[in-house]
């Protein structure tokens, strides 16, 4: 039996036990194809077939990617992302993992300063600058309805695809997915110092139209109920961002107000019945590329967990998507 006290994947094998270390990043995927971190060469399992995340809490989530024959905790099938705990049994396809991530032990007390080795603890510090960021979040409108009507696989292959497609689409647009959080995503985009570039505030435009043509098109690839729509929220402002990989896998998550807002501008679009709230930073700029009051309307809205009553600026995708289209055939 495995007694290394390091998170990891247990994989029962015909010749024994393969040990895959949950180590050095904070995202690790499994599937049939080369790309993944984890490579299962078993026919039942999806090219790309889950993904496992671990969160600054010191939690590990279990994502399905939409692979065709599921992914399943302890016998169940997931269909959005599940919390794992210490012994879970995994199954993809027909091969069985367990999971391992005992509970950490007291850490022995710290050497003095002039001891402790400063290379070791530059590897692992995290949440140590403060940085100028844009958080966007986008969350699946009417999911909870959608899950009373749809049969429980294709959720979890719909929900799965959407997962996958959006981390592509982030990802070709200069960010990486922080968070996938039920359904929903988040992901941050890291400025200069000082001021937000207006091709970096275009990018994250455009994965925002891109993420909204995505999730339509998934009406016409499952039998849904009714067509799938996302709101969005983003901020921009300064929070401590930090490094929780470590040599040439570097992963990096922030926390702050600026973080929390983003949710909440979120939540505020079905509040004003729009489809994209900004904030005050992030709208002017907006401005700078030409956005106009037409475009995004203020409105008060009254953010959860603050006390007075916030500006958003928000609008809809069509408008939205008829801003990037004059701004590109005007370059």
């Amino acid at each position: 039996m495995v007694t290394q006290t390091a998170p990891h994947l247990l994989l029962r094998t015909d010749s024994g036990y393969r040990r895959l270390l949950l180590t050095g990043s904070n995202c690790w995927t499994v599937g049939r194809s080369e790309d993944n971190n984890f490579v299962l060469p078993d026919r039942w399992i999806s090219r790309n077939h889950a993904m496992l995340q671990l969160m600054e809490n010191g939690e590990f989530y279990l994502i399905d990617l939409g692979s065709r024959n599921g992914s399943f905790v302890n016998g169940r099938r997931v269909s959005i992302p599940v919390t794992l705990k210490n012994g879970d049994e995994l199954t993809f396809g027909q091969t069985e993992l367990e999971f391992y991530c005992p509970p950490a032990k007291q850490p022995p007390p710290e050497d003095p300063p002039e001891v402790a080795g400063a290379k070791d603890f530059t590897a692992t510090a995290t949440l140590h600058v403060r940085r100028l960021i844009s958080v966007l979040v986008v969350d699946i409108r009417n999911f909870t309805v959608l899950t009373r009507q749809l049969d429980e696989k294709i959720l979890s292959e719909m929900i799965g695809t959407w997962f996958r497609h959006a981390g592509d689409i982030i990802r070709e647009h200069g960010s990486w997915v922080d968070k996938y959080i039920g359904d929903a995503v988040m992901a941050v985009w890291i400025h200069g110092a000082q001021e937000v570039s207006d091709e970096e505030m275009l990018q994250i435009m455009k994965a925002l139209s891109a993420l909204h043509k995505m999730t339509s098109d998934l009406y016409n690839s499952y039998p849904l109920p009714f067509p799938l729509r996302i709101g969005a929220g983003i901020n921009t402002g300064y929070a401590m961002v930090g490094n929780t990989g470590s040599g040439d896998r570097p992963d990096y998550t922030a926390l702050g107000d600026t973080v929390n807002a983003a949710f909440r501008l979120e939540t505020s679009t079905k509040q004003i019945g729009r489809d994209v709230a900004v904030g005050k930073t992030t709208y002017q700029c907006l401005t700078q590329l030409g956005v106009t009051e037409n475009l995004f309307g203020e409105y008060t809205v009254n953010l959860r967990g603050y006390d007075a009553p916030s500006l958003a600026y928000a609008c809809s995708f069509p408008e939205l998507d008829g801003f990037l289209k004059r701004k590109d055939g005007a370059l």
